[in-house]
């Protein structure tokens, strides 16, 4: 509890950054140069045995965020003169860090329009899946033995709910349409008497889809059954309002809007009062439109240059930061390891490393191929158009020099259908 206060604050920012924190976030952020000259080679950075002119553009806001001067400067305090305990009630130290937990508790809560006393600071958001989807069905497990939920969860659901089947729940995993977006009514009639919980992530966090989160909570509320969402992709990004969207249970996470990793908050609410077992294993509207136009600039300056590019997901329900595109025949690793330049994705963090087709667009039923071939921009608060016009510049140059080497490109603006070729085996 002793590093209570140091997680909370994070979320919690004040206006004004330092000079030293603001010429640190300036440092960590500058855009890499472009390819060096003869006179540059001392500059260069090798990395893995790669070796690259800077550090490359950071375009990878969904794994996580830099922290925002204003957090650095509210927290500073905390490491280095007022860092009580909050606990410790007969003392100055503990009385300082007792009220920054609660001022920071109230803020938090403002922002998803909750009580204070239904918020609760976690080290991040996969603890407060864990406790959410484990914890309900563990309190409740003498009634309710029913998890619902959706094929496209981030990795921590899914485990959390595989996890509870082994103790002899029963999950019901939701296919999503072509656009990412779950079927209401298919949620609906897959509702039983002995639901327990369902569980559908907000803002999806590898092709930026937004669910329905209204329409969900009401289906619930119909119900009586209790409804979370993962949010850690949606807190500062699109409005939310646990009340008018019925959410019963919320994962929220410092470390992707800006603050620092190991920090996050659950919000459980408390009338009607949601129970659960223990486990341990302002400037929203700005950023939106900023964003937007990021997103907007991205996509035209690829299109423009690149034929057959598809977007992932819909298009309408999406956080316009996360732009998830897939590239006909192109091989994604290929283009990743050709975009060293560009800090960028083939999808969740979580499982960056594995070479399988992302589960999440084969379960909007894109092909394998086409699934080999996604790449994940993510955009934010610090991102800036110079950086998005060099990366179109380098994806474009990587997607047609890999174009130029792939003979089924060749076939196919030949106007060959290469479904109908039955390749030969030897």
């Amino acid at each position: 509890m002793a590093l209570l206060s140091r997680r909370l604050l994070p979320l919690c920012l004040r206006r004004g950054a330092p000079a030293a924190a603001a010429r640190a976030l300036s440092t960590a952020t500058a855009p890499a140069p472009a390819f060096p000259s003869d006179g540059e080679e001392e500059d260069s950075i090798t990395v893995k045995g790669v070796r690259i002119s800077g550090r490359p553009l950071y375009m990878d806001m969904q794994a996580t965020t830099p922290v925002d001067p204003r957090v650095l400067d509210a927290m500073l305090p905390f490491y280095l003169s007022r860092y009580g305990n909050p606990h410790s009630r007969t003392h100055l130290y503990g009385w300082e860090s007792d009220a920054a937990v609660e001022a920071a508790r109230a803020r938090v809560a403002s922002l998803v329009g909750a009580d204070p006393r239904e918020i609760f600071f976690t080290s991040g958001a996969t603890e407060c899946n864990n406790i959410a989807v484990k914890g309900v069905m563990r309190f409740y497990r003498d009634r309710r033995r029913h998890v619902i939920t959706t094929q496209t969860e981030h990795k921590c659901v899914l485990d959390s709910c595989r996890y509870l089947q082994q103790e002899g729940f029963d999950v019901t995993y939701l296919p999503v349409r072509s656009d990412g977006l779950v079927d209401l009514a298919q949620l609906e009639d897959a509702i039983r008497p002995d639901t327990g919980l369902v569980s559908v992530m907000a803002v999806n966090n590898e092709i930026g889809v937004v669910q329905p989160l209204e329409e969900i909570g009401r289906i619930c509320k119909e119900k009586g059954v209790p409804f979370h969402t993962d949010a850690a992709q949606a807190l500062g990004k699109i409005p939310i309002d646990v009340n008018r969207m019925g959410i019963g249970l919320m994962s929220l996470s410092g470390h992707k809007i800006y603050g620092p990793k190991g920090v996050g908050a659950l919000y459980l609410r408390r009338r009607p009062r949601i129970r659960v077992e223990p486990q341990m294993s302002v400037e929203m509207d700005y950023d939106h439109r900023r964003v937007s136009a990021l997103q907007q600039r991205l996509l035209d300056g690829i299109r423009a240059q690149v034929d057959e590019v598809v977007i992932n997901g819909s298009m309408e329900h999406r956080y316009p930061g996360n732009l998830n595109l897939s590239f006909a025949y192109v091989e994604g690793e290929s283009l990743l390891m050709g975009l060293k330049e560009v800090a960028v994705s083939s999808g969740s963090a979580c499982t960056s490393a594995s070479l399988e087709p992302s589960y999440v667009l084969r379960a909007l039923g894109v092909e394998e191929d086409m699934a080999h071939t996604s790449i994940r921009f993510g955009m934010g608060r610090f991102t800036t158009e110079e950086e998005v016009d060099r990366a179109i510049e380098l994806t474009v140059h990587q997607v047609k020099k890999l174009r130029d080497m792939s003979p089924l490109y060749e076939m196919a603006k030949a106007g060959i259908d290469l479904k109908s070729i039955e390749w030969s085996q030897h």
